[in-house]
């Protein structure tokens, strides 16, 4: 059971209900992420926006697999069950390249450098070296890449964190950060 409210659509706040509408109209469902940000116009809007303008950087695959790393780094099984569910499904990744990515890897090799460079972005709390950032550079992203790497660490952050907190309700097939990936 999450430890934060959850609420019914109906029950949230109406600044947050047409907000909701459009992710549903995207997704087919509301998943309970949604649900529990909704509670927070304010931080809904914000994520959506946020949300929105990552996803018209570098490509889904290569986010998705951002995303998985940094749940697996950060342990957070609401988001590993989401991200293995969406990689698979939206961004069309293999078990394998799903398994690699909660690993810190990929078979690709710049999805493999942008995915080791968003974990020790992650672990290191921003404090890569100039090492980091020439391999980066030198696998073909730009800075403005590199950027948007960092974005979508710091976007994964913040819905590990708060799922974290809530315990929000698994709404996907379960993925445990402590299973072996």
């Amino acid at each position: 059971m999450s430890r934060l409210a959850i609420p019914a659509r109906d029950d949230l706040p109406e600044a947050s209900k047409p907000i909701l509408n459009a992710v549903e109209a995207k997704l087919g469902a509301v998943p309970n992420l949604f649900r529990l940000i909704a509670t927070s116009p304010a931080a809904l809007e914000g994520f959506i926006a946020n949300s929105g303008a990552l996803g018209r950087t570098l490509d889904v695959r290569t986010r998705e697999r951002i995303a998985l790393a940094i749940a697996q780094v950060n342990g957070c099984d609401y988001c590993l069950s989401a991200h293995s569910y969406l990689g698979l499904n939206l961004a069309k990744l293999s078990p394998d390249e799903v398994a690699l990515a909660r690993k810190g890897a990929s078979g690709d090799p710049k999805a493999n450098v942008a995915v080791r460079f968003a974990v020790q972005v992650a672990t290191l709390r921003g404090h890569v070296d100039g090492a980091e950032i020439a391999a980066v550079r030198d696998a073909g992203f730009s800075d403005a890449q590199i950027v948007e790497i960092v974005a979508v660490v710091a976007e994964n952050f913040f819905t590990n964190f708060l799922n974290e907190v809530a315990k929000t309700e698994i709404d996907f097939p379960v993925v445990r950060a402590v299973e072996a990936a």
